[in-house]
């Protein structure tokens, strides 16, 4: 990848008496509306070879150019961390992120995250904002990730992100028996007194979960989520806020009381499942480059399975005593 972009557009007439930094949202599509602005702040981006303000409007026919250098966005360090890659190409890298795998460095956890494996899999990467990164998966969440390997395939990525055009589909064992699927369209924002959680919240930003039922065992159920948005914590703030926190949620699960009957094997799984059982199974999007819509859908991890498991043999347990 090279780090120097060196591209010359002349402005439609129809584009005259607009701003340059609107004309070259247009005429530069592959990089961000901010990007573009910086860019012209430091005289990267000339009209008629000259360095003009943003809001300065054009008449049409002039020339831009686009002289810009990419520069590092951090200061992380590579780290030989083992990345699970499911899809690669020159534009976008999926893989599958394990369980205990932070997604960026952060006050506490500066190395050993995703990000600092990335760059040792793709040096490049040093260069695109948050290292490609688009979209986060907390650290106990397991399941698909996309990542951006070009500022042109990031540019693309958050578009479909936010005009929800991307699909993300998550499997979950929540507690309590659902009767059936549904959807939870409540904002979620920052909690107001604890400010490492989020909440459903009337200021919040709108989120919306979509989740249907796979299975329903005696006292906990087995659910597939669908994402219309991403905010942070999205499906564990809104099954809580339904009742139906998930198995293993130390955030946002109370300690539940168990049914008479449960077998010592789900009581222990239950008491020591180390984190919420969550997996982002299903990623499916529009490839930035070729425009190909692309799916994927990875296998459940072996914990996961396990409390699966676990949780049916409790149900053939109690099937046998009724």
């Amino acid at each position: 990848m090279t780090n120097q972009i060196d591209l010359t557009v002349e402005v439609p007439f129809e584009q005259g008496n607009k701003r340059l930094d609107q004309v070259a949202a247009v005429l530069f599509p592959d990089y961000s509306r901010s990007r573009l602005q910086q860019w012209i702040k430091d005289g990267q981006l000339l009209v008629n070879g000259k360095a003009v303000r943003g809001r300065d409007k054009l008449v049409g026919g002039e020339t831009l150019t686009l002289l810009a250098e990419l520069e590092a966005e951090g200061e992380w360090q590579p780290e030989n961390i083992p990345l699970d890659i499911v899809y690669e190409d020159d534009d976008i890298l999926v893989l599958n992120k394990p369980t205990n795998l932070v997604v960026h460095p952060a006050a506490g956890n500066r190395t050993g995250t995703l990000l600092n494996g990335l760059l040792h899999h793709c040096p490049d990467l040093i260069n695109i904002p948050r290292a490609g990164i688009v979209h986060r998966l907390d650290k106990g969440t397991t399941g698909l990730m996309v990542v951006a390997k070009t500022l042109q395939a990031q540019t693309h990525i958050v578009a479909q992100l936010q005009d929800r055009s991307m699909g993300r589909e998550y499997e979950a064992v929540v507690q309590g028996h659902m009767v059936a699927g549904g959807t939870v369209d409540e904002p979620i924002g920052r909690h107001g007194t604890q400010r490492t959680k989020m909440a459903v919240s009337p200021t919040g930003k709108e989120a919306v979960t979509h989740y249907r039922v796979l299975h329903k065992f005696p006292s906990h159920t087995y659910i597939r989520c669908k994402l219309e948005t991403g905010r942070t914590h999205q499906i564990r703030v809104h099954m809580a806020h339904i009742s139906h926190p998930l198995v293993g949620d130390a955030t946002y699960a109370a300690r539940t009381r168990l049914k008479k009957g449960v077998s010592p094997e789900l009581r222990d799984m239950l008491a020591t499942f180390p984190r919420q059982a969550l997996h982002a199974k299903a990623l499916t999007l529009i490839h930035p480059r070729t425009e190909e819509v692309m799916e994927w859908e990875i296998e459940l991890p072996d914990d996961f399975i396990e409390l699966l498991n676990t949780l049916a043999d409790d149900e053939d347990q109690q099937e046998d005593y009724t």
